[in-house]
């Protein structure tokens, strides 16, 4: 394992609603439902603002150094909590975050809008 991670939940999600509403954001909300779980150690939880992918429901980001990192949409805020900590379970089991594609939760094969390089790329 090369140490901890962070699961970043975007909590200005949307997901439809409209712009004036006195109702918590379906982003908050995922971001509760996870905060209310209990993660294996070493998940670093965070909210964060607008991860510029609104149209595609709720957004997440796993990130880690000397990972790969990847963005993840279109999670619902209830029925894909358990998805997403297990996905967040593989990914920390990874050196390098890279979980095999059949070994991903399906919301994730499905629903992957970036990955993205390590900051430290090894030379080949």
């Amino acid at each position: 394992m090369s140490g901890p991670i962070e699961l970043l939940v975007c909590t200005t999600c949307r997901r439809g609603q409209p712009l004036e509403t006195d109702r918590p954001v379906a982003g908050a909300l995922l971001h509760s439902a996870l905060a209310d779980r209990t993660l294996p150690q070493d998940i670093d939880l965070r909210a964060v603002e607008c991860l510029s992918n609104c149209s595609q429901g709720c957004s997440i980001v796993l990130r880690g150094r000397g990972r790969w990192t990847y963005v993840y949409g279109n999670l619902d805020e209830t029925h894909d909590i358990d998805g997403i900590v297990d996905g967040a379970a593989r990914y920390l089991a990874t050196p390098d975050g890279i979980v095999p594609w059949r070994e991903r939760p399906a919301k994730f094969r499905k629903n992957c809008i970036a990955r993205i390089p390590p900051l430290e790329i090894a030379d080949d």
